[in-house]
């Protein structure tokens, strides 16, 4: 699917039915889902294994946001190939009559929505599934930014995984286009689960960290012990204001997370996820993991699971950024290559073609032409520093929206970068890593 983009593709229309076949290797069992733009098939491989299968209806899309869409179906395709039990695994891509589709892991128990409000169900469990999948998407840059009982999904084994990531894409994108499946009916829902951060932006959260989505899973586990939403009911836009105001003052309703059964043990974890400030909030999956209250089990990896994983890239030693979000997904860059000429330790990072490493992203992009630097120090001990150097004014320029390595703001004093850490530039995520 890579490398397509809608000025080699002429889409045509096709409507697939029951015992339909698709690119001549899978065969239509059922349709799942369809929305504004795509559709979720239930296939059958040639050996007979039962898949998912996702097309793009191109022929559908505005040709002004079709390269876009492509460039984030690619990206969903891509992050389903991290290797983990809890994130539902793609297998294989291609088109359909100039229109994209790709291939998932098949879900027979469907989505955690009938979980809701449940007393015979293992919450412990599902929540740290869920969690354990939220901890493979940040250590690999990605965050989910969707994070809902309708994007959880139920295998075969009872363990849950996440599905629905890399479609939506920032506020502005997430409340107009959703995703490519959404329709306008579940508006509300995606405001539900968004930490105050996101629905009322401010300057320096135009960046999208991982606190966006332990807020969403704090939402979501109350969803599901009390059978509520937690800072009241969303079904108008009146309720809406209300919504958000309480959101914001972190007003939700402790009695109805009383009334379940040990609601002493969740009130600690639940309390920390909805903290309207990033800053004071649970700050990874990791540290969430460790207040779920019950067992701490660690469900079978499954052979198929393992043999759909995207396979390890072997490195020469050295230092390397990679892309883990954004339009060049994937690029690495030595940073022993990439050392400014003049500046012999300096890095500069940006969108601006002047940088030792240029920056590209989607159309709407809050990186920065200057985003922030790298200097090299000692014993490959490299420092980031927001922002740069200005030659003209003689001092030092922050960027617009930040630049954070994890959860972490970093200003122009540094954060010394550790081996897998996770530097956010607007949209773009980069990993960190020593080899």
């Amino acid at each position: 699917m890579s490398g397509h983009s809608s000025s080699h593709i002429v889409p045509s229309r096709c409507d697939c039915r029951t015992g339909d076949r698709i690119d001549g290797k899978y065969t239509v069992v059922a349709e799942l889902g369809s929305g504004s733009f795509g559709q979720v098939f239930k296939v059958k491989d040639y050996t007979g294994e039962v898949r998912a299968l996702k097309l793009l209806r191109l022929w559908d899309v505005p040709s002004d946001i079709r390269d876009a869409l492509i460039e984030r179906f690619d990206m969903e395709f891509k992050t389903g190939r991290i290797p983990d039990r809890n994130l539902v695994h793609s297998s294989d891509s291609g088109y359909l009559n100039g229109n994209p589709y790709f291939v998932m892991e098949f879900c027979p128990g469907g989505d955690i929505c009938k979980y809701i409000g449940r007393r015979d169900v293992n919450m412990s469990r599902i929540a740290i599934d869920i969690l354990n999948g939220l901890k493979a998407l940040h250590s690999n840059g990605k965050v989910h930014r969707d994070l809902k009982p309708e994007n959880v999904l139920i295998r075969e084994d009872g363990s849950v995984a996440l599905t629905d990531f890399g479609i939506s894409g920032d506020k502005n994108k997430r409340l107009t286009e959703r995703n490519i499946f959404g329709k306008p009916a579940q508006m509300f829902g995606t405001y539900a689960y968004m930490p105050p951060e996101q629905s009322n932006r401010e300057r320096g959260m135009a960046t999208v960290l991982p606190t966006t989505d332990i807020f969403s899973f704090g939402v979501l586990m109350y969803q599901l012990l009390t059978g509520v939403l937690p800072f009241g009911k969303l079904e108008d836009h009146n309720d809406l204001a209300k919504y958000l105001i309480n959101s914001k003052a972190e007003n939700w309703n402790k009695n109805a997370l009383a009334a379940v059964p040990n609601s002493s043990q969740w009130t600690k974890l639940i309390s920390g996820c909805l903290k309207a400030s990033w800053k004071t909030r649970i700050q990874s999956a990791e540290e969430a993991i460790k207040l779920v209250p019950g067992d701490r089990y660690s469900p079978r990896v499954s052979p198929a699971s393992a043999a759909q994983a995207e396979p390890k890239k072997q490195h020469a030693k050295g230092v390397y950024l990679t892309i883990a979000q954004g339009k060049d997904y994937g690029a690495e860059f030595n940073l022993a290559e990439c050392l400014d000429p003049v500046h012999k330790n300096l890095i500069t990072v940006g969108l601006a073609d002047s940088n030792n490493i240029t920056l590209t992203d989607f159309s709407e992009s809050y990186t920065s032409r200057k985003h922030f630097s790298i200097e090299k120090g000692s014993k490959d001990r490299w420092v980031i520093r927001d922002g740069q150097w200005n030659e003209h004014t003689r001092e030092w320029k922050r960027s617009t929206n930040g630049t954070w390595v994890n959860s972490g703001d970093v200003d122009d004093s540094g954060t010394v970068l550790s081996d897998g850490d996770i530097i956010s530039a607007g949209n773009i995520k980069i990993k960190f890593n020593i080899f």
